[in-house]
């Protein structure tokens, strides 16, 4: 991978819809300036930040408008940090393993309840 995360992001195809390519460069915000060899923990840094904010702001339900495009943003972020991550296969086990324990961490921390299948062994 060559030029930065943001450049790399950019040549994704297909092209994700404008709102969404701002809200994605956005998202990334200076780690977008990171050489692309770190596209992996940039993207999922920036989904973080962004599941982080949704679960802090509150109920989902009375802002399910303001939350769509946070919430797909995250979902192309960790997408993309998993397509660059391919880039290293024999490591793509253990990146998975971290991103999972991160992304879940996010939503004990800040939910509490039952994940949204209603498995509430999944949400501990």
């Amino acid at each position: 991978m060559s030029g930065t995360v943001a450049s790399w992001v950019a040549a994704r195809t297909p092209p994700p819809p404008g709102a969404l390519a701002r809200r994605i460069a956005g998202a990334l915000g200076p780690q977008g300036a990171a050489p692309a060899a770190d596209a992996p923990e940039a993207c999922l840094d920036a989904a973080e930040r962004l599941v982080r904010r949704v679960l802090d702001a509150g109920p989902a339900a009375e802002r399910a408008r303001e939350t769509a495009l946070d919430l797909l943003c995250a979902d192309a972020l960790v997408t993309y940090a998993f397509e660059a991550a391919a880039d290293a296969p024999e490591r793509i086990g253990a990146r998975a393993a971290a991103a999972l324990s991160r992304l879940a961490a996010l939503g004990a921390a800040g939910g509490g309840g039952p994940a949204p299948n209603g498995d509430a062994a999944a949400a501990a």
